[in-house]
């Protein structure tokens, strides 16, 4: 398996020239009809046509950047490095105020928030050419365990050169059979590892092996040993590769022939 780790801005820079592109259908909600594996990136290049670069900012957000430059943050903050970045759309759970702002960046097009107003769950269905983001609500809790709240959180899943990618957000409960059926197969799942803050750990690796998916990558670990215990509860079914590096390039054609967990290192975008 080959991996490539580049720098976003030079990649956004040189993805921006490109034409805009129509999104590769994918297969969220049918079977998977290839043996992906992942793809080199060549910096002068820039990222193929057929490819994907997920970006680990910090803690829950990633940037997952298309070849046409279109740019999604998931569970922004407000604050992506100091780069002055401007996604074209992103995605918030307000658990924490380290998944969400009230203030975004009013540049932004589209800011999609994963709780609803109070009477209706929060929905959408945003189809921005190169990229289409959908959302799977589910209930929350309050502090300590207690209060629940109804579909306070959001599974957000971005289809994407034939990928389907998909963000737990603050996944507090097992996902029920309904809501397995509307997130789709999921070729590469983000999922939060700290153990406790969100479900424990036995619970979330039940959650990541029912998913089925190639690539897995673990998020919102406050410490090492989280992360550790995660992987070595892991370990047995999945290929660890530990990168070292924030990002990484994917394509459908290409993604592991063994299911394979990815770590990477949060990293501002400076």
């Amino acid at each position: 398996m080959r991996l490539v780790f580049v720098p976003i801005l030079a990649l956004v820079l040189s993805a921006a020239l490109a034409a805009a592109q129509e999104r590769i259908p994918s297969h969220c909600i049918a079977l998977a009809a290839a043996e992906p594996q992942v793809v080199p990136v060549a910096l002068q290049d820039g990222l193929q046509a057929d490819g994907v670069l997920i970006r680990y900012i910090d803690h829950a957000s990633f940037a997952i950047v298309t070849p046409d430059g279109t740019v999604a943050v998931t569970d922004y903050t407000g604050y992506t490095g100091i780069q002055d970045l401007v996604p074209d759309l992103v995605t918030m759970n307000n658990a924490h105020d380290t998944h969400w702002t009230t203030v975004p960046d009013p540049r932004i097009p589209h800011v999609l928030k994963g709780w609803g107003d109070g009477m209706e769950p929060a929905s959408h269905r945003l189809d921005i050419g190169s990229m289409l983001v959908r959302n799977v609500t589910t209930d929350t809790r309050g502090p300590f365990g207690e209060g629940a709240k109804r579909d306070g959180n959001s599974i957000f899943i971005f289809e994407v050169a034939g990928l389907c990618i998909g963000h737990l957000g603050h996944l507090h409960q097992i996902p029920t059979d309904e809501q397995h059926a509307a997130i789709g197969r999921l070729d590469v799942v983000i999922v939060p590892v700290d153990g406790g803050y969100t479900m424990r750990l036995e619970d979330m690796a039940g959650v990541i092996r029912r998913f089925r998916s190639s690539v897995v990558i673990p998020m919102h670990w406050f410490s090492t040993a989280s992360l550790q215990a995660f992987l070595t509860e892991m370990a047995p079914e999945f290929t660890v590769v530990e990168t070292g590096g924030a990002q990484i390039a994917l394509s459908l054609d290409d993604l592991p022939s063994v299911p394979t967990i990815i770590v990477l290192e949060p990293a501002f975008i400076d």
